[in-house]
């Protein structure tokens, strides 16, 4: 992508690219954010970028670690669950589109850009308001409420998979850019990289290794499955798990592993390319985040779609990986350790089937979508531009 020149207006000096990016929640939609955040800064270096969350999601710590600003506002999930607090919506999503319009023009914003997930929808809202460009991206197969209501507000709709499209308002025009992912998982070597990672991560000589992943927050079903396996399997040297719990469960998970060798509980994985480089296979949900990496870095996959997800999305995302043949879909009530072992234990006897696997991984656009979305957003910035010079 060719680096944009920001051209000096004939009151002064050129001002540098300014995006707002609203993304919170979960790491699924914090993710992609951040690989955007990057690909923006890698095109044009001296961008101003911020974000906008809430009070409530993991991007009070996410963003501010990899060193972007975050902006909070009073917005509430689109959630039936909430009960009558849901009658509290429309209420919450003006107020907070009124504060992500002040956000925008104190940031001098050019673009808003939504990533999915509840506090990204005011961002739109507040970018309709101001009367600025906007783009939102869906990662899920099957789009979640927020970007339901968002793309009736904005032309620019960019998708992670072709299947979204059918599920948008003016979702006929809609973009497959991919999802965003991290650049050390989009030029993930695994081959490369293997011994380092598995040295780094203490998987024992000759062990296969079998990642268990519950998304940023954890997920109870595979702990309590791993756990199952870890005592199933006590006695072996040729397997080891590695369990990442999330840290509100790492005490207690560590407690029934005990001192079985053959697993280690993390409450985090600072570095999934490292995981995936090591991991033979991973037990997981079906995040877009995490279906998108799988697509990219081959690793095989056992898929255990989160049963209450909206639209019940995981599943659908899990199953761009299982029609391709990349990986094994397995409903959540039925995951056991009795069953994973059922399903692992022949994958892992043989190395053939395991290649397979990872031959069908379809990285599709996922590699680079980053930067294509990035290419979106600086355009919508140049167009306004253009308009702002013509008028």
């Amino acid at each position: 992508m060719r680096t944009p020149h920001f051209a000096a207006t004939t009151t002064g000096p050129a001002a540098p690219l300014s995006v707002v990016i609203g993304a919170g929640g979960t790491g699924g939609h914090i993710y992609p954010g951040l690989a955007l955040a990057d690909a923006l800064r890698r095109a044009v270096p001296d961008a101003v970028i911020s974000f906008v969350g809430t009070t409530r999601g993991l991007e009070g710590r996410l963003i501010p670690e990899a060193g972007y600003r975050l902006h909070t506002v009073d917005m509430i999930p689109f959630d039936p669950a909430l009960g009558a607090r849901r009658y509290l919506l429309p209420a919450a999503l003006l107020k907070s589109g009124a504060q992500c319009r002040t956000i925008l023009r104190e940031q001098r914003a050019q673009v808003a850009v939504g990533m999915g997930g509840y506090p990204s929808a005011p961002v739109i809202l507040g970018a309709r308001m101001a009367k600025l460009p906007s783009v939102i991206h869906e990662s899920n197969a099957v789009p979640g409420r927020a970007n339901q209501f968002a793309a009736r507000l904005t032309p620019n709709v960019t998708v992670a998979f072709d299947r979204s499209c059918a599920h948008l308002s003016g979702g006929e025009h809609a973009r497959t850019v991919g999802m965003p992912i991290a650049a050390a998982l989009a030029r993930l070597d695994r081959t490369a990289l293997r011994a380092e990672a598995r040295r780094e991560l203490g998987v024992p000589d000759g062990a296969r290794l079998v990642l268990f992943n519950g998304g940023s927050l954890g997920a109870a079903r595979l702990t309590e499955a791993a756990v199952g396996l870890a005592e199933r399997w006590r006695g072996r040297g040729d397997v080891h798990l590695l369990i990442k719990t999330g840290p509100a469960a790492l005490d207690e998970t560590r407690r029934l592993l005990g001192d079985f060798p053959v697993a280690r509980a993390v409450p985090y994985l600072d570095r999934m390319d490292y995981a995936y480089a090591a991991a033979d296979l991973v037990v997981c949900r079906a995040g877009s985040a995490t279906v998108a990496e799988l697509a990219s870095t081959g690793v095989p996959a056992v898929l255990v779609p989160y049963p209450h997800a909206p639209g019940d999305h995981q599943t659908h995302n899990a199953r761009v990986l299982s029609d391709a043949g990349a990986g094994l879909l397995l409903p959540d009530a039925e995951t056991t350790a009795s069953r994973l072992a059922a399903l692992i234990e022949p994958l892992l006897a043989d190395p053939a089937r395991l290649a397979s696997m990872s031959g069908a991984a379809d990285p599709g656009p996922h590699a680079h979508a980053a930067e294509l979305l990035a290419a979106e957003v600086i355009e919508l910035a140049h167009h306004r531009r253009h308009l702002e010079h013509a008028a």
